[in-house]
């Protein structure tokens, strides 16, 4: 005997727009998000297409030479030509930003106004338990004359018996053109302040930093190697993939 189904077994369920109610929920799209290049700088997915570097010469403004000698290094294959703002006799301007990037665009701004695409850098140290400091205002921790001893010195005082030893060196790129235009990345390494000084190589607060990873300070590293580590190259490796390529 064959059985049957009465007929109102096969008549549609009434559909409800109540969640508890819907015999299908909702399926979940994952909605796509933009992957960025560096978790340091900006993300250019979700900007404009980039400017890219076209020319063979590039103002570096800098009037510090080591500073210049090695952003030099660190672009050589890109660009034919360097040029330094203390070369050209342009005048530094003032450093009137409140970030690391706003400093690095006021400086390649005034330098591009020279009619030459111009690459500026504001870098420092950010000490975590001074707060960040010295931050944009490393350079000028050393006194009227620069004098990084001097710098170093009074980072060892501020932390006097602190144990937190931890740092950042920070640096931010940006490459401005002579209408203004500009295209800024940042980088960063984190690592240990150690005292006293250590090493001959380098700059600045170098021979107190030491970066993770590593026991040897800035100071005391192989330059190659530090240039392949440091925050400069972490930024430029953001610039060349963003306007060299």
């Amino acid at each position: 005997m064959i059985l049957s189904a009465p007929r109102s077994a096969f008549l549609p369920v009434p559909f409800s727009l109540s969640p508890s109610l819907s015999p299908c929920p909702r399926p979940f799209l994952p909605v796509p998000i933009p992957f960025s290049l560096s978790m340091n700088g900006p993300n250019p997915m979700s900007e404009s297409s980039p400017r890219r570097f076209s020319g063979d010469t590039l103002v570096i403004a800098s009037h510090n030479r080591g500073k210049v000698g090695e952003i030099a290094d660190l672009l050589r294959g890109h660009v034919q030509t360097f040029r330094s703002a203390a070369e050209l006799a342009l005048p530094e301007p003032e450093e009137t930003g409140d970030s690391f990037i706003a400093n690095a665009e006021l400086k390649a701004r005034a330098a591009a106004r020279g009619g030459f695409i111009a690459l500026a850098d504001d870098s420092g140290l950010a000490v975590s338990a001074l707060g960040g400091q010295p931050g944009i205002y490393s350079a000028r921790w050393g006194g009227p004359d620069r004098d990084f001893w001097v710098a170093m010195t009074r980072v060892n005082q501020e932390l006097g018996s602190n144990p937190d030893r931890s740092a950042s060196f920070v640096c931010a790129l940006s490459l401005a053109w002579p209408d203004g235009h500009c295209e800024t990345v940042e980088g960063r390494i984190t690592g240990t302040l150690v005292w006293p000084p250590r090493g001959n190589h380098g700059f600045g607060y170098d021979p107190i930093f030491v970066p993770d990873g590593y026991t040897q300070t800035f100071g005391e590293l192989n330059p190659a190697l530090k240039h392949a580590i440091s925050h400069r190259a972490d930024a430029f490796r953001q610039l060349v993939a963003r306007c060299f390529r």
